[in-house]
C-alpha cells in the first residue's frame, strides 16, 4: 500500500539552524533517500520551497482567484514529502519515524487512496 509522509516544519524554528546543522540535515535526508531507494520503499520524495513562494488557487462561481503565500495562519508549514510503499500502517509508521526532519517538526502519515471511476 502507498503512504504519503507530509513533513511539516515549525515556523518558529525556520532559519534557526546553523549552516552546519542545515548541511547535516540535508545529508541525513539524502542518505535516508538512498536507503529507502535501496530497500525499494521510496516511490518519490521532494523538498518544497518556503511558503512565501506558494500561490493558492481557488475557483468560486467559475472565477479563478490566486493568492500569494503564505496563505494560512499557522505555526507549521508543509516543507516536503515522501511517497512510500509499505505492507501496512505499522511498517509505514516505522519508516516515517526515521525521516530526519521529524526531529525538528512533524510528519503526517496518511494512506494514499486510489480513486476509480464510478460505474
Amino acid at each position: 500500500m502507498r503512504y504519503i509522509c507530509l513533513i511539516y516544519n515549525c515556523a518558529d524554528t525556520d532559519g534557526t539552524l546553523t549552516p552546519d546543522e542545515s548541511d547535516e540535515l540535508i545529508k541525513a535526508h539524502l542518505a535516508f533517500d538512498e536507503e529507502l531507494l535501496r530497500e525499494g520503499i521510496m516511490i518519490h520524495s521532494d523538498a518544497l520551497e518556503m511558503p512565501d513562494q506558494a500561490t493558492v488557487l481557488r475557483v468560486r462561481n467559475s472565477r479563478l482567484s490566486a493568492t500569494d503565500g503564505p496563505y494560512v495562519e499557522t505555526k507549521e508549514h508543509l516543507a516536503g514529502f515522501y511517497v512510500i510503499e509499505a505492507p501496512d500502517m505499522v511498517m509505514a509508521k516505522e519508516i516515517a519515524g526515521r525521516i530526519p526532519s521529524a526531529r525538528y517538526g512533524a510528519v503526517e502519515l496518511r494512506p494514499v487512496r486510489t480513486l476509480t471511476m464510478p460505474d
